[in-house]
């Protein structure tokens, strides 16, 4: 993770600095600016990102031919294609890499993506490109005043520059005359179900997201894991701990981190896996208070202000606070695993016909609401998030598959995510494999807490009155959300730029 300002036409120094200030706590480690002709361009990073702390490389990054880039990312494919381009291990590789790929094919590098998270801004000083990953797991915003295009990883730091604020669409890029030019797509039609097997598909669900974990995390950091006792978070704790064990000794123990609101239906789950899997475990246990507390702290990091969000982020935000506090630099997430194979409950009341074009619908969501939660609140406390489920390979196999893998039908009802619990079955408890899904904020108490208390502490004038100037608004929750957005953010183009969830 990492933060990006840029201005591109005749940017101030003074803008561009205030905004990266604005996203100091992206990258406090290493920083840098450069201005050249027609751009200024501006970077932090983390240590864990950028594999330098004493400041003496140079960022944004160089390259030949007055090149320089701008980038936060994760690349699943990194190694592979940094070795078949003959770039040298070492600090900022994954840059050095993508201005290769720049030189050689220029706005056709995109190709070359398919298994990578970014946003990116590449500039000699006249030329310009920028680009955004398919599914929108790095944000990016622009805006424009007078003759200068500003861009910048987070809302309030485009907010420094200009008040003409979007979000760039993801899967796009820009070029110098600021047109957006779409480079990839997701699918409008199911694939062709060509992983029928049931057993084999189990197989490579396993190897996929084994392969997709060790070509992101090698330990080199001090790494830890969310555990919430869901299968997705299991998955991805049980793969960490094999490997940790793999590489440290077997009586090395991965730390893992769970919440809940008292001793909640997470934490009990959680409890049952850390145990099973041998790991370090820690539990943070908080109240209604604890969450109402940060509550303006979180909606400030999230920009956003959807109901079903705010309170997932706020049990984010807390663990990944005390994971922070404990150590940890890069953290593992589960996140990604019920856009990949169909996890979410609304999604079982569609016919298996339906199910493709419901999943590509639910994928669209992540590039202004869910992916917000997996990188905000942990960069706002410091920390690397990896989300090994995010893969283009492993997204791509899922598409392939038929729909009854991923939402099987049984005694009239239907498996979320049934292929996939097959796949890690003798790996962990049976009743986690098999626990219905929940959203972290159901899991973790605080989906029991905070509707009631916002029901008690507005009024339905105040709401009705609220609802008449601002549509958008559907419930008591999500107006005192909006308000603390609003505070910070205003009532402008800057609240265009928030994703609502189907539901509360």
């Amino acid at each position: 993770m990492a933060g990006i300002a840029v201005g591109y036409g005749s940017p101030e120094m003074g803008v561009v600095n205030k905004m990266c200030e604005k996203m100091k706590h992206r990258g406090p480690d290493v920083s840098g600016v450069y201005e050249n002709g027609r751009m200024i361009m501006a970077q932090n990073y983390l240590a864990a990102d950028s594999a330098a702390v004493d400041g003496s490389v140079q960022v944004p990054v160089s390259g030949s031919s007055g090149l320089r880039i701008c980038y936060d990312g994760q690349m699943g494919n990194g190694n592979e294609l940094a070795m078949s381009g003959g770039i040298s291990e070492g600090t900022f590789r994954e840059e050095r890499l993508l201005l290769h790929l720049y030189r050689e094919h220029g706005t056709g590098m995109l190709s070359y993506l398919g298994d990578a998270i970014f946003c990116l801004v590449i500039s000699d000083g006249t030329d310009f490109f920028a680009a955004r990953d398919l599914l929108g797991i790095k944000t990016l915003f622009y805006g424009r005043k007078d003759d200068t295009l500003y861009l910048a990883t987070e809302l309030k730091s485009i907010l420094e520059a200009t008040d003409d604020v979007y979000e760039f669409p993801a899967g796009h890029f820009m070029d110098a005359s600021g047109r957006f030019h779409r480079f990839a797509e997701l699918p409008s039609d199911p694939l062709p179900a060509t992983n029928s097997d049931v057993q084999k598909a189990a197989r490579d669900v396993k190897s996929i997201v084994t392969k997709s974990f060790h070509n992101r995390i090698d330990f080199s950091y001090n790494t830890a894991s969310l555990l919430s006792g869901g299968i997705d978070s299991s998955v991805i704790a049980f793969t960490a701990s094999q490997a940790f064990k793999e590489k440290f000794g077997s009586d090395a123990m991965l730390k893992t981190y769970a919440l809940g609101v008292g001793e909640s239906e997470d934490i009990l789950n959680a409890r049952l896996v850390a145990e099973h899997i041998q790991t370090d475990h820690h539990e943070l246990i908080v109240d209604l208070n604890d969450i109402l507390e940060v509550l303006p702290e979180v909606i400030y990091h999230l920009e956003n202000f959807d109901p079903s969000l705010v309170r997932s982020s706020a049990s984010n935000f807390l663990i990944s606070r005390y994971a922070a506090r404990q150590g940890t630099q890069i953290l593992l997430s589960g996140e990604g695993g019920d856009e990949v194979f169909c996890g979410y409950l609304y999604l079982k009341q569609y016919p298996s016909e339906e199910l493709h074009a419901r999943q590509m619908a639910c994928i669209g969501f992540l590039h202004n609401n869910a992916s917000l939660r997996l990188d905000r609140m942990n960069q706002c406390n410091g920390i690397r998030v990896v989300a090994p489920l995010i893969s283009g390979e492993l997204l791509n196999y899922s598409m392939a598959m038929p729909p009854e893998f991923k939402q099987k039908p049984q005694n009239g009802d239907k498996i979320e995510k049934w292929i996939f619990r097959l796949a890690f079955e003798s790996d962990l408890p049976k009743q986690v494999v098999w626990r219905l899904k929940q959203e972290f904020s159901q899991g973790s108490g605080s989906a029991d807490v905070l509707p009631g208390y916002f029901e008690d502490v507005i009024s339905d004038a105040d709401l009705a009155e609220a609802q008449e100037a601002y549509p958008i608004i559907r419930s008591k929750e999500e107006l005192y959300y909006f308000r603390i957005f609003t505070e910070r953010f205003g009532t402008g183009k800057a609240v265009g730029t928030v994703g609502q969830w189907v539901s509360l």
